[in-house]
């Protein structure tokens, strides 16, 4: 038996809640950007994706109107940090409504790294950085949908096999429901079948590992 949820019945608050506990885990995006007065905004933003191949685009959406938002369309670049295990605390508490003179570099004490491509300043901390350059937003009812392209990725070395990085080294976090994070368990590989390799008599389940 199924409940059934209807999102005209339901107030979007108590629906959002319902989205954010199916639709997991959700990578964060450690969103750095600087404000026209030189202070840097850092902001976690668990809508996030890769939005295009060639070019190389990243997507985070803001859900509202945020410190993040106001400052990347204000300057046209901003940067993805990835949220590590090891800075949960510090992720989480970079999402207090701090007002917009309060630097949350400063305020939980995470580094500032000089970008390459960008003024904003990088994480110090975090294993990868992606710097970007506004590509587009897109507004959506109470959301905005940011679109940036990738114009360098840094990864620290530690990560790195060979040029791969390594899931058990990056150690991202991710958000769940309500106030839940998960970290990475147990990872499987299981390779895509190609339709010219498809088995005979294949069944559901027959291919799982383990």
């Amino acid at each position: 038996m199924r409940h059934d949820f209807d999102p005209g019945e339901l107030s979007s608050r108590d629906f959002y809640r319902l989205l954010t506990a199916v639709v997991v885990p959700r990578p964060i995006a450690w969103v750095s950007s600087r404000s026209p007065e030189g202070v840097d905004n850092l902001a976690p933003h668990s809508f996030f994706t890769v939005a295009s191949v060639n070019p190389p685009v990243i997507q985070f959406t803001s859900v509202g109107e945020k410190d993040s938002l106001r400052n990347i369309r204000s300057s046209g670049e901003f940067v993805v940090n990835l949220a590590p295990a090891g800075l949960m605390a510090e992720v989480n508490a970079t999402g207090t409504n701090f007002p917009p003179d309060v630097s949350e570099f400063d305020a939980v004490g995470v580094s500032r790294e000089e970008g390459r491509t960008v003024a904003a300043a990088r994480v110090a901390e975090s294993p990868v950085s992606l710097e970007c350059r506004l590509h587009s937003t897109t507004a959506i009812g109470d959301c905005v949908l940011v679109f940036g392209e990738v114009t360098h990725a840094a990864v620290d070395s530690d990560v790195l096999d060979g040029s791969h990085p390594r899931i058990d080294l990056l150690e991202p976090l991710a958000r769940l429901g309500l106030d839940e994070w998960a970290v990475t368990g147990e990872v499987m590989e299981l390779k895509r079948i190609r339709a010219d390799d498809w088995p005979v008599g294949f069944e559901a389940g027959s291919r799982r590992p383990g």
